[in-house]
């Protein structure tokens, strides 16, 4: 019976990514015991019964829980002595680092969800003097953790050329693509939709300026005008305080028009799949910035998988996946003048002729993961 260990601070235990994707694939197989340990959150029903959960994180992120955290994950690390450890933030690096310093034959696994450094650079979450300072701390972590991991996963192929640590003889891409938790239901395709029916839009997933949360209300609005029956569904979370108060004022404004789920307080991944089955439009309204637009969001995997048309920017490297699956639209999320001709768009399109695509799923991802644990020792 081999332990592995999966190991994130800021990430709930119900994460798509860690739980979802990498736990669930590794329980699938009896003579592992899967542990996965993060941010306090309920755990999904029925999970295999070597699946464990393990709570590092209780507070806030900007709180001392998050020091205590680290204590909690080397008090685990000491406990269940694993055969491998799988680092989803990094953060948790020092420690492994120790942990696999003091040791025999002590394996782990860094899973790069995000380009970090360039994230802490350009998104202003941090004071200017001291992103830089952060930044370099970060990837001269993750460039000496990279020296002794036995492998580095890439969430995004985009990363294989902008990490240097990340060496291809040592290094794989698991993308996020869309891991049902139990049977798929997609609906029925090709996608048609219907002049006078209710417009269900969505937005899905972390909720920030970046990810385009005020232009998705705004070309809700704008449509209005054009499909008086289009309503907006916002779900998911939002991390700060300010933006959620901007939020909520944003929407009381729309009387009715736009409806907010969770906000305040994570929301199981469970209902975003439900709300993703209730809507007719996935909206994708990102702004171009260097942390994002070269990533595919997870999102556009789960709309792509569950048969939901999107509504996407300009980028060409979505583009080019929407288009190979007939999937949706590109439109300007910042001009209210398109209203009617994004309409004539909607209404004038047959989405997924060719049904759901395959290569939106996990399936294969998840086989590669099997492979390389397998390989390691």
């Amino acid at each position: 019976m081999r332990t592995i260990l999966l190991a994130s601070v800021l990430k709930p235990l119900d994460d798509t990514r860690m739980y979802e994707k990498f736990g669930r694939t590794l329980a699938e197989h009896p003579n592992m015991r899967v542990h996965v340990a993060g941010r306090a959150a309920p755990m999904p029903p029925h999970a295999p019964a070597n699946l464990h959960a393990h709570i590092l994180l209780s507070g806030t992120r900007l709180s001392l829980a998050r020091l205590q955290a680290q204590r909690r994950y080397w008090q685990l690390l000491q406990h269940l002595q694993p055969d491998l450890c799988i680092v989803h933030a990094p953060e948790l690096l020092p420690l492994t680092l120790l942990w696999r310093a003091l040791g025999h034959n002590r394996r782990f696994i860094y899973d790069v969800r995000e380009n970090y450094a360039l994230n802490i650079k350009t998104q202003r979450v941090y004071p200017a003097w001291l992103r830089g300072l952060l930044a370099a701390a970060v990837r001269g972590m993750e460039t000496l953790a990279a020296r002794f991991a036995a492998r580095i996963i890439l969430a995004e192929r985009s990363y294989a050329e902008e990490l240097p640590f990340a060496r291809p003889d040592r290094t794989i891409v698991l993308e996020n693509k869309y891991q049902p938790l139990g049977q798929v239901l997609t609906r029925a395709t090709p996608v048609r939709l219907v002049p006078g029916q209710t417009l269900e839009l969505l937005y899905s997933g972390t909720i920030s300026e970046l990810n385009g949360v005020f232009e998705a209300i705004a070309f809700t609005l704008s449509l209005r005008k054009v499909w008086p029956e289009a309503h907006l569904t916002i779900i998911g979370y939002a991390q700060q305080q300010e933006l959620l108060l901007r939020l909520q004022a944003a929407i009381a404004a729309t009387h009715g028009a736009v409806t907010l789920v969770g906000g305040a307080t994570p929301v199981p991944h469970a209902q975003v799949v439900a709300a993703i089955g209730r809507s007719q439009v996935g909206l994708l309204p990102y702004h171009s910035h260097p942390s994002s637009w070269r990533c595919i969001p997870t999102k556009l995997f789960e709309y792509l998988a569950l048969g939901l048309p999107v509504a996407i920017p300009n980028n060409a490297l979505w583009g080019a996946l929407v288009a190979r699956h007939q999937a949706g639209i590109v439109v300007d999320f910042t001009d209210a003048s398109k209203a009617a001709e994004v309409r004539n768009q909607l209404l004038s399109g047959v989405f997924y002729p060719a049904g759901v695509p395959a290569d939106a799923f996990w399936a294969a991802e998840g086989a590669k993961l099997w492979s390389i644990v397998e390989t390691i020792e």
